[in-house]
């Protein structure tokens, strides 16, 4: 979900951020017991180099007094990343083997950038995605690293390490200071739990000590 006009979720959130980040929380939650029953679960979150240009501002986490269609879309993605650290830590903590991740495309050429925009703005992105875009399928292999690659660690960021980010090799990336912000990744994560009512327990659905798992896994 990308820069439409502000609407609102059916929950009553703004769309981008509810769409993009609420609803992963929600999920991620939600599926935690399975996730902790796995052997070794990850969650990637998908966010995006428009995190840079994201800020939180809880009083007005929805945009009501100010929207714009970018700065929300950044917000979003912000978000992304400060969950994912948050939730890396918290499973750390917890003394379980989950990891979370994120990873971001660059520049892919997809129709994200062309949906719900006017003819203007369709002409110029299609104009950037001819002459600037790696083509959709590279633009998943962040994801695809994120997801499966062995020995990476809990928590970083994966995208493209040429161009500024944009295009590339997939490597981990260094996100901007304010998705590496802990107070402000705690903060995020109460007023989300508090808002879509889920949390996560990172006791449901993990294995005894000395089951069958663990003894097959030692």
């Amino acid at each position: 979900m990308m820069a439409p006009p502000r609407r609102t979720t059916a929950d009553g959130f703004e769309l981008q951020l509810g769409t993009n980040h609420f609803g992963h929380f929600a999920l991620t939650g939600l599926l935690l017991p399975a996730l902790l029953a796995a052997p070794a679960a990850r969650v990637v979150t998908v966010s995006s180099t428009f995190h840079a240009f994201g800020t939180i501002d809880f009083d007005d986490l929805h945009s009501e007094r100010r929207y714009s269609r970018y700065g929300a879309y950044g917000r979003s993605k912000l978000a992304n990343l400060l969950y994912t650290a948050e939730l890396d830590r918290r499973a750390v903590a917890a003394g379980t083997r989950l990891r979370a991740y994120a990873a971001h495309p660059g520049y892919a050429a997809t129709n994200l950038q062309l949906a719900g925009q006017g003819p203007l703005m369709r002409a110029v992105m299609g104009v950037g995605n001819a002459l600037f875009a790696t083509a959709a399928l590279p633009g998943a292999l962040p994801t695809l690293c994120a997801a499966t690659l062995p020995g990476l660690p809990g928590g970083v960021l994966v995208g493209p390490r040429s161009l500024g980010g944009y295009r590339g090799t997939p490597g981990v990336a260094v996100p901007h200071r304010r998705a590496r912000d802990g107070a402000t990744a705690v903060r995020l994560w109460e007023a989300t739990a508090e808002a879509v009512k889920v949390d996560h327990d990172f006791t449901a659905g993990r294995p005894a000590a000395g089951s069958t798992t663990d003894e097959q896994e030692g």
